[in-house]
C-alpha cells in the first residue's frame, strides 16, 4: 500500500509538472495576445482602443517578403496569431472611403495634424502598440476593413482576439518619434502593383511598417522605395505624411511610380503635376476649405484652431450622400500623442499619450 501511494504520488507530482510545463509554454507563446485581446476598452459608439506590448509578427512578415494582396495579409495576420495552428484562406471587399488631412506649425514651434476617416460604416480600433522591435505608435484600423462588419465589433474574447489583426494593418496613426501618416483615397481605381525583388506590402500593411521604423519624412520616403507597393481594396492611394521637424508631403503612385509633393493638405484628389485634380468631384470642396484655413493663418493653428478647421471638413452621415467621418485625429508632432473624436462627436474628446516609461494611456 505504502508502495503504492509513493507511485501515485510520484505519478501527480509528474503530472503536476507536465501541466506547469504546458501551461508556461502556452502562456509564453499566447499571453501577449491574451493581455492584448483583454486590453480592449469601448470609447464611444464605434471606437476601441486596445493595447499590445510584445512581438508584433512584422519582421517575419518581411522576412517572407511581405505580401502582394489584402487577403494574404489577412491569411498572413490569422496564421501568426494562431501561432501557426489556423491557416485561413480571407476573403476582404472593397469599399470606397474619403478623407482630408492638413498639417500646421503652433504658435510656440510645435507641429500638428489633423486627419478626418469618412466611411460609409466603420468600427474603428485605436491601437497603442508597443513592439519587441520597432517605434512604439499608436494607429487606428478599421475592423470592417477585413469585410467583417458589424458582427466582429471587438465585444467578447473572441471578437477582440480577433482585434489584434490590426498590427498588421492601419489607416493612419504616429509613433513615438512624431512621425505621423494617413491612408486617403485618390481619386480613380487605377491601382498600383510595382513588380521588383523588393518585399511586398499593400497600402495599410506599408502604414503599419512605416509607423513601426520610420522616424522621419525622409526615413519613411526611403523604405517606400525599398518596397513594392500595392493598392488595398482596388482603389488608388495616396498618403499624407509628416514629423516633427514640420515637414509635410503627399505621396502618390503614377504609372507604378512613386511621386512626392510637398503639401501641407490633401483631400481625396490627386496632387501632383501628372494627374494634377483627377478624380476632384464637383462640388466637393473640402481640399478647398482647408487650403484657406491654412493661408488665412499662415500655416500656424493652435489644437482648438486646427480642431475647428478639420471639423469644418467633417462629413455627416447622410444616405446616399455623403460618407460619414467614423474618427477625426488631432496629432501632437512634438510631443507624440493623439486626441481622437468618434463620428463627429467634437465634445468628447479621448486623449493618449506615446511613452515608455510612463502611463501610454490618459483621457481628456
Amino acid at each position: 500500500m505504502k508502495k503504492m501511494k509513493k507511485i501515485l504520488k510520484i505519478a501527480l507530482l509528474t503530472l503536476l509538472v507536465l501541466v506547469v510545463i504546458i501551461g508556461v509554454y502556452i502562456w509564453n507563446a499566447f499571453g501577449p495576445f491574451v493581455k492584448g485581446a483583454m486590453s480592449v476598452e469601448k470609447l464611444d459608439d464605434g471606437l476601441y482602443y486596445m493595447e499590445y506590448k510584445g512581438d508584433d509578427g512584422f519582421d517575419a512578415l518581411m522576412a517572407k517578403g511581405g505580401f502582394e494582396t489584402t487577403d494574404q495579409l489577412a491569411s498572413y495576420a490569422m496564421e501568426f496569431l494562431s501561432k501557426g495552428h489556423y491557416k485561413p484562406e480571407m476573403k476582404t471587399g472593397k469599399t470606397d472611403f474619403g478623407c482630408t488631412a492638413i498639417t500646421v506649425a503652433t504658435p510656440e514651434g510645435g507641429v500638428l495634424m489633423g486627419r478626418n476617416f469618412d466611411f460609409p460604416s466603420a468600427v474603428g480600433v485605436v491601437m497603442h502598440t508597443i513592439p519587441e522591435k520597432g517605434y512604439e505608435s499608436i494607429a487606428t484600423f478599421n475592423v470592417e476593413f477585413y469585410g467583417f462588419g458589424e458582427g466582429y465589433k471587438p465585444e467578447g474574447f473572441a471578437n477582440q482576439y480577433l482585434a489584434l489583426s490590426g498590427l498588421f494593418v492601419a489607416l493612419d496613426g504616429i509613433n513615438e518619434k512624431g512621425f505621423a501618416i494617413a491612408d486617403l483615397m485618390a481619386g480613380d481605381s487605377i491601382v498600383t502593383n510595382q513588380r521588383s525583388s523588393n518585399p511586398d506590402l499593400t497600402t495599410t500593411g506599408a502604414i503599419r511598417y512605416l509607423l513601426n521604423n520610420a522616424a522621419s519624412v525622409d526615413e519613411a520616403l526611403k523604405l517606400l522605395k525599398g518596397i513594392d507597393m500595392h493598392s488595398d481594396i482596388g482603389a488608388a492611394h495616396h498618403f499624407a505624411m509628416a514629423d516633427a521637424s514640420g515637414k509635410s508631403v503627399v505621396v502618390e503612385y503614377v504609372d507604378n511610380q512613386m511621386v512626392v509633393v510637398e503639401s501641407p493638405t490633401v483631400a481625396n484628389h490627386y496632387l501632383c503635376e501628372a494627374k494634377h485634380n483627377a478624380g476632384l468631384v464637383e462640388g466637393d470642396n473640402r481640399y478647398d476649405k482647408l487650403c484657406e484655413r491654412y493661408d488665412q493663418t499662415g500655416g500656424v493653428m493652435d489644437k482648438k484652431t486646427l480642431t475647428e478647421a478639420i471639423k469644418a471638413v467633417s462629413q455627416p452621415e447622410v444616405e446616399g450622400k455623403f460618407l460619414g467621418t467614423a474618427w477625426t485625429m488631432v496629432m501632437d508632432l512634438k510631443n507624440p500623442s493623439v486626441t481622437y473624436y468618434s463620428r463627429r462627436h467634437f465634445d468628447k474628446p479621448f486623449h493618449f499619450k506615446l511613452s515608455r516609461t510612463n502611463t501610454p494611456k490618459g483621457k481628456v
